[in-house]
């Protein structure tokens, strides 16, 4: 038996919501961020197979083009950030319709996704405890100047590197398990990931990194053969941070 999709509105912003099958209080939930287009993980198996094996829900909001920052981008409201919208309105919804309090929720993202769950991750620890990024866009500053979305969002290039999520890195408080992968093939964001790699080295943080397995193919070859990878380890760091909280 398969869970079911629904389309929601949260504050006035649309979500994909899955609900796996079967009753009672799930213990945990999945937060996904999207990619640059509104890709969200609808009809994907590969994803919707372990929400039903381990009974979670998972909240996939819409950001447009926002690359989930603290900016404002008029594409997806004039005055109110993705970062906000996450923050104060979707947390509220898994409290709201499940119980689900921020640090029960795995924080997963794919892309421009990938590198939003590793900011927020980084930027609120005390919030977002677990997190997996699959080829995350970590150096999205590269972008800036051509003609995006960025370009209204941040005032130069370098206000926009100062902005990604390796400058958000805390030195104490990090996120206890953090996740993220990329296809060494993937040109454009590779090295973003392998310099976070290096930093979190650096620095003596825990981390869990894939940057060897080639899939090739398009980038939803890759993220479905990552799928079973990331969402493990989501679940064991949110079954490890229940019980260190017991």
């Amino acid at each position: 038996m398969k869970g079911t999709w629904t389309t929601v509105e949260i504050a006035g912003k649309t979500a994909d919501v899955y609900e796996p099958p079967g009753f009672g209080r799930p213990h945990f939930g999945m937060l996904y961020l999207h990619g640059p287009e509104p890709d969200t993980l609808v009809n994907r198996p590969a994803f919707t197979r372990f929400f039903d094996e381990f009974q979670t829900p998972c909240v996939c909001p819409h950001g447009g083009q926002s690359w989930w920052t603290d900016r404002i981008c008029p594409e997806f409201d004039a005055r109110v950030s993705a970062e906000h919208h996450v923050l104060h309105a979707v947390l509220p919804y898994f409290q709201d319709r499940w119980g689900l309090a921020p640090r029960a929720l795995g924080l997963l993202g794919a892309g421009m996704g990938g590198q939003g769950a590793l900011r927020f991750a980084f930027k609120y620890s005390d919030r977002f405890p677990v997190v997996a990024a699959l080829a995350p866009a970590i150096e999205y500053h590269e972008l800036y100047g051509q003609g995006t979305p960025l370009d209204d969002m941040y005032d130069s290039k370098e206000q926009c590197r100062q902005d990604t999520a390796p400058l958000h890195v805390p030195p104490h408080h990090y996120p206890p398990y953090i996740f993220f992968c990329c296809d060494p093939n993937e040109v454009t964001w590779f090295r973003g990931n392998d310099r976070l790699h290096e930093k979190l080295n650096a620095l003596g943080i825990p981390h869990e990194c894939d940057l060897t397995t080639e899939v090739g193919g398009n980038f939803w070859d890759y993220r479905n053969h990552m799928a079973e990878r990331a969402l493990r380890f989501l679940r064991a760091g949110l079954e490890q941070e229940s019980r260190r909280l017991i």
